[in-house]
């Protein structure tokens, strides 16, 4: 099966790509990542512990790693609506957190709305790229929030 799009030809930019390095035991990383995301609008319908998880099940030995699935209501409604309902195969939008050494944490976020749009699950039209823009303000906000610490 071809892919519909090539993704070597996909920048960082194109799905919403955010990072930022913390350096913070990976608790007050978490803690701090969450409070960043609610300041800037977001709710946390989903959140758990991928390596607790891994590490129970298969003795993975996985350093600490955490999903926070954020969502805005407002913003998740109306992008539900634009896509006739697809873009929920996505919520929530995924912001993980992972331990790269003791005291140093890695922040990790891609737009779920950007890729919906590149893999054809949402219309590439005006009002899917106003959703695309309000998202990016929100997490910008929010990874500002994050690297200001």
């Amino acid at each position: 099966m071809a892919l519909p799009i090539d993704p070597e030809a996909i920048e960082s930019e194109d799905i919403g790509e955010k990072r930022a390095s913390l350096e913070m035991d990976h608790e007050a990383a978490v803690d701090h990542v969450r409070t960043a995301f609610e300041d800037a609008g977001f709710g946390f319908p989903a959140e758990f512990s991928p390596s607790e998880l891994l590490n129970e099940k298969v003795d993975a030995d996985r350093d600490p790693y955490y999903f926070l699935g954020a969502c805005n209501p407002a913003v998740a409604d109306r992008a539900l609506d634009a896509s006739d309902g697809r873009i929920g195969g996505l919520f929530p939008c995924g912001v993980v957190v992972w331990q790269t050494e003791p005291g140093v944490q890695e922040v990790y976020h891609v737009s779920i709305m950007r890729i919906a749009r590149l893999v054809g699950m949402a219309p590439d039209d005006d009002e899917w790229a106003d959703i695309v823009a309000q998202t990016g303000e929100l997490v910008d906000e929010a990874f500002a929030a994050i690297e200001s610490e």
